[in-house]
């Protein structure tokens, strides 16, 4: 039986771990040839591609930096360089903005270039990977970028952030109105509290901040990684081709 994905070719930034990393292990699963990338830590990204070939799928690793002009030209750059047989002409079929930072930092606290890095990282670049991926995303393509429930939750301590991932779904939208021409599909996926080494510090170890965590959520856990990436999954396939435009909760039930 043939896999959802077999012959396509995904792009997710951030790929190297965490809810990237698990993404990037659901999609190759499912047939995709993915490349991830990564800022810094090429360890990092080498076994999470070594893992996913050793687990039968296709993967290869790509270097991209977000947060500065130029960021996403040199993305598609490296992108074409690293695919190789992979993607000889250049195209792919799936790009999952996931890459982001977050600042926890309250109004009266944020500065101003901590405000300029959020935007540049989370809007801007997925911005300009989009308008300049265009060309290589194939027509019944998938678009699927990674927002946050801090988008629809109040959460003063978090606002800039907040509001980087509400831009976030405002593109989603105005993507879907404009590729559905061209049979793509575009949507968000929001997840809430997720057990992953960027939470690590304050989350692991710590039964207190687990307990309070997990009572956030109706289903009365902590996300995993894998919650969010089987949403993406299902996204990415054919199975979701009736569903654009939208804004997919990943929180397990938070704020109801």
């Amino acid at each position: 039986m043939a896999r959802a994905l077999e012959g396509k070719v995904a792009l997710v930034t951030g790929g190297s771990r965490g809810i990237g990393r698990a993404i990037a292990e659901r999609l190759a699963r499912d047939g995709a040839a993915v490349g991830l990338t990564y800022a810094r830590d090429e360890a990092a990204a080498a076994e999470a591609v070594e893992r996913i070939r050793k687990d039968g799928g296709r993967a290869f690793a790509v270097r991209a930096e977000f947060g500065r002009h130029g960021d996403a030209a040199d993305l598609w750059a490296a992108f074409a360089a690293a695919a190789g047989d992979h993607a000889p002409d250049g195209k792919l079929d799936i790009i999952v903005n996931n890459a982001g930072i977050g600042r926890s930092a309250p109004l009266a606290t944020l500065t101003e270039d901590g405000f300029d890095e959020l935007f540049a990282v989370n809007v801007r670049a997925p911005f300009f990977i989009v308008q300049q991926g265009l060309t290589r995303l194939r027509d019944r393509g998938r678009l699927i970028n990674i927002s946050s429930g801090a988008a629809r939750l109040a959460m003063p301590e978090a606002i800039a952030y907040g509001s980087t991932k509400g831009a976030l779904d405002t593109f989603t939208l105005n993507l879907a109105k404009e590729l559905g021409s061209r049979d793509i599909t575009v949507n968000s996926v929001a997840p809430g509290v997720v057990d992953t080494d960027v939470n690590a510090d304050w989350l692991r170890g710590n039964p207190q901040a687990e307990a309070h965590a997990a009572a956030l959520a109706a289903l009365g856990r902590v996300g995993q990684p894998e919650d969010v990436a089987d949403i993406v999954g299902f996204l990415a396939s054919d199975d979701a081709r009736w569903v654009t435009g939208r804004v997919i909760d990943a929180t397990g039930g938070a704020g109801l």
